[in-house]
């Protein structure tokens, strides 16, 4: 692979990765709020969508994760890809 065609991989890869993170802290504040207002209502409703959403953030890294490891912020999810991939063309 050219240094072109690693450099975007990597900037894809990375960016699927922030995705799942601003997903996963959105679904967390979400839910803190929506548990807030249930439980001054005296209800319990909050768990059903917290559940509902929580599988489809399960489903979003595992596709992230599973297909990728790396690191965690952008800037080092993306040094991390460059290595990953230019060790990858190194050995094939």
């Amino acid at each position: 692979m050219s240094e072109d065609t690693l450099d975007r991989l990597a900037r894809r890869r990375a960016g699927m990765k922030m995705g799942w993170a601003v997903h996963a802290t959105v679904y967390v504040l979400v839910n803190l709020l929506l548990a807030g207002l249930s439980a001054q209502q005296d209800r319990h409703w909050a768990i059903y969508p917290a559940m509902g959403w929580g599988l489809g953030l399960l489903i979003h890294g595992a596709v992230v994760w599973l297909n990728l490891p790396g690191g965690s912020l952008h800037d080092r999810l993306l040094a991390r890809e460059r290595r990953l991939l230019q060790r990858q063309q190194d050995r094939g």
